[in-house]
């Protein structure tokens, strides 16, 4: 995508960055290529200059010279959710603001723009608190967030966007505001569940939960063992209480060192879990899980909520990646038998790294006490798909079997997505399934008013309203 204006390739026009405090880079600058580079490899950024931002003053500078010169706009402090190319244009890294500062009577954090989930967990698990996080701490927290935020502990406490008190966001003229449900209401019901459609968060503040252990883990079976996990699964999944969460994955894994043994190079079916409540009490819960297939590991143990990362074992290394997602309203036992058909042992083929179904319900089903944008709380199911495109000869049948997969399963989808998860966004009428229509209208007439001009059009993100 190229910007509206080609007036910003002439170097004059960056003078007005001189003030900036980061580096202001271009294509050949020593350091361009790492600034540019995110987590998932998938998405390589070209733009015509990069601000590594090191705090709201940088990123209004930004604003100010894109929205005279007619720059798009894009943000990325992880990359963990590139998923579209960032082609000319100015990108705005926030990876060096990653501060994080606790009010652990009040039970707050505010979290800067550029912050892991990783460094907010350092900062609150030594006050017994806990952020509501997803399932690898390596991701941004203030991107996820912005998508509403799947957190593994979303059935007991509900989405991450739920429990933001405020945020602190630059609009895309250049003005930095303060929202919360009193002050631009407007604009703080936008920001929690509508991604980066409407401005450029510097920070926010999050409530934090008294979470300073859970009872977690993956128990792991023999892929020929997949149907009677999942059937039992299924039905497992309609007596739980609120706190239990769980994922059920197929996981078909390379053989490559940082897998650990027996896993490496395996075929697994994994149900894992997450319980904050009584650990004696969870394993009870887990024990129709143990019994329905002989189980090869199991991980489920006691830990620091701030060890998290041990429940999913999602990579911790950059990789390219293809990511997507489907809401269902529920696992009836033909949806049961598509989904086998798709990925199951079966379908000894299929090239899919990770395909996933998360229970959800529970909290993620309550309406927020402050209403937002977030648009799937009438799922029960979410299912994820995962392929890693290892070379370039990979991506076509990675494709092909993710089509697959979703088409044989919209006849049990809410025929939605969450935009956190939902992969490399197509035209309007693909973007617009992460929102209902009357959420999705809403969202183009705050981008009428926030970004008038489209600067932040880069991503799964919408048009103004008339456009």
């Amino acid at each position: 995508m190229t910007a509206a204006n080609p007036t910003h390739h002439n170097t004059p026009d960056l003078f007005a960055l001189s003030e900036i405090h980061g580096p202001v880079l271009r294509p050949g600058d020593d350091g361009y290529a790492d600034e540019v580079t995110g987590f998932n490899l998938a998405a390589l950024h070209t733009p015509d200059v990069v601000v590594g931002a090191t705090g709201a003053d940088d990123i209004v500078r930004a604003l100010r010279w894109a929205s005279a010169t007619a720059t798009p706009v894009a943000v990325q402090s992880t990359g963990h959710g590139a998923n579209f190319p960032i082609d000319h244009g100015l990108l705005i890294s926030t990876a060096r603001m990653t501060d994080v500062r606790v009010d652990p009577d009040r039970r707050l954090a505010t979290i800067a723009a550029g912050a892991k989930w990783r460094h907010v967990l350092e900062a609150t698990a030594p006050h017994g608190l806990a952020a509501l996080c997803g399932t690898s701490t390596d991701a941004g927290a203030v991107g996820y967030t912005l998508g509403g935020g799947l957190p593994v502990l979303g059935r007991a406490y509900g989405y991450a966007a739920d429990l933001v008190r405020s945020f602190q966001v630059a609009t895309p003229e250049g003005t930095l505001r303060e929202s919360d449900p009193d002050h631009e209401p407007e604009l703080f019901w936008a920001l929690r569940g509508g991604k980066g459609n409407v401005g450029v968060v510097t920070s926010m503040v999050c409530e934090l939960l008294p979470v300073p252990t859970l009872l977690g883990g993956g128990i792991y079976c023999a892929g020929e063992h997949t149907e009677p996990l999942l059937r039992t699964w299924a039905d497992w999944t309609h007596t739980l209480p609120d706190g239990m969460c769980s994922t059920f994955s197929l996981l078909r894994l390379p053989p490559i060192p940082e897998i650990p043994e027996p896993l490496r190079g395996g075929f697994w079916a994994r149900v894992a879990i997450a319980w904050p409540g009584v650990p004696a009490e969870g394993e009870d819960l887990l024990a129709p899980i143990r019994a329905a297939a002989p189980v090869t590991v199991d991980t489920v143990e006691v830990m620091p909520y701030a060890a998290l990362d041990r429940i999913h074992m999602e990579p911790q290394d950059p990789l390219p990646a293809r990511e997507s997602c489907a809401l269902l309203h529920d696992l009836t036992p033909e949806a049961i038998d598509t989904f086998l058909s798709q990925a199951g042992p079966d379908a000894p083929d299929c090239p899919l790294l990770v395909v996933e179904i998360r229970h959800l319900g529970g909290a993620l089903s309550r309406p927020a006490r402050t209403p937002d944008a977030i648009c799937s709380r009438d799922a029960n199911y979410l299912l994820e798909a995962i392929g890693v495109l290892a070379a370039p000869p990979a991506a076509e049948p990675i494709e092909q079997a993710t089509r697959s997969l979703y088409a044989a399963m919209s006849p049990y989808g809410t025929g939605h997505t969450m935009v956190n998860l939902h992969g490399t966004p197509g035209d309007e009428r693909d973007r617009a399934r992460a929102w209902t229509p009357e959420a999705y209208d809403r969202l183009r007439q705050d981008k009428s008013t926030y970004d008038p001009n489209n600067l932040l059009r880069f991503g799964h993100t919408i048009s103004p309203s008339g456009v």
